[in-house]
């Protein structure tokens, strides 16, 4: 009994941080809370022959980290459905059909207290994360995220100093290339902000295509999974919501991936959470994620 007390008061502490480690690297909340949960089963069983040649945090760590590399292995990338193909370019045309075998990137409801950098919660950076190789994106997120040396990398990783700074610097070349850069994003305490989601989710509730472009910039992008077809430009995006605007919606304040998002609920039912990129030019991304089994019950819903 004493064990597991000792067991469960010393890991306890790095249980969200590893959290975020694992939907980093496999880009499903889902999904890492069943790594996390893995990791703590694995480390209980193996926690009698724990010698202390590392920190606790770093024995953690290898084990989640060699779970996310098998799981990465199994199911592959998540992608978003900008990752898969170019906009399209007929908004007034029926919607592709889903891919439900498509394992699509996922968001993460932000916790109580937010502890980890946002910008590296973004849904752009994670979605960019998905196209490195496994051991690539555990390279990346331990020494640009969470700040470990070479070192303590390689020997978690169970490899040379060399191959970390090499795999580093792949990563950094590639992640160069994917557009992270986003616009100046206004602080979750801005008025502006704030003023822009009230605006945002007034509209839908009151089914006002007009006022709820006013909030979404001229070039913005509309995501939808597991849809594949997504769009690009206020234009489209008008054509695109207007006919779909003919249910009741209540639109609930919430927050994912550091980001502002909206419970969107359709007729009394969920539907779908949107995850909002703003800037101080307005909304210049949504990713509408519609509901799977569980997706509202992350959020607490």
């Amino acid at each position: 009994m004493a064990r597991d007390e000792d067991f469960v008061r010393l890991t306890d502490p790095f249980r969200r941080e590893l959290l975020t480690y694992c939907y980093r690297m496999v880009g499903s909340g889902g999904d890492a809370e069943d790594l996390v949960q893995e990791t703590y089963l694995s480390a209980w069983r193996a926690y009698d022959g724990f010698e202390g040649r590392s920190s606790l945090r770093t024995w953690l760590y290898r084990i989640a980290t060699r779970a996310c590399l098998k799981a990465i292995e199994r199911d592959g990338r998540r992608p978003l459905p900008s990752g898969l193909g170019a906009p399209g370019d007929d908004p007034d045309a029926p919607l592709a059909p889903t891919m439900p075998e498509v394992p699509w990137l996922q968001p993460l409801p932000d916790p109580a207290t937010v502890v980890e950098s946002q910008q590296s919660m973004r849904l752009a950076f994670v979605a960019a994360l998905q196209y490195l190789p496994a051991r690539q994106r555990a390279v990346l997120i331990l020494r640009d995220v969470l700040t470990w040396r070479a070192r303590e990398v390689a020997d978690l990783l169970e490899t040379s100093t060399a191959a970390v700074n090499s795999a580093l610097q792949r990563a950094r070349a590639q992640l160069a290339g994917a557009s992270l850069e986003e616009e100046k994003l206004a602080e979750p305490a801005d008025p502006f902000q704030r003023d822009v989601l009230d605006r945002y989710t007034a509209a839908f509730e009151n089914a006002d295509i007009e006022a709820l472009m006013k909030v979404v910039t001229e070039d913005a992008a509309w995501e939808m999974p597991p849809y594949p077809t997504w769009f690009v430009g206020r234009e489209h995006i008008r054509r695109h919501l207007a006919p779909r605007l003919d249910a009741v919606f209540t639109a609930l304040p919430v927050r994912a991936n550091g980001q502002p998002a909206v419970a969107l609920y359709r007729d009394g039912r969920p539907h779908a959470i949107q995850v909002l990129t703003v800037t101080t030019e307005g909304i210049t991304r949504i990713i509408t994620f519609h509901d799977h089994p569980g997706l509202f019950r992350s959020f607490g819903l």
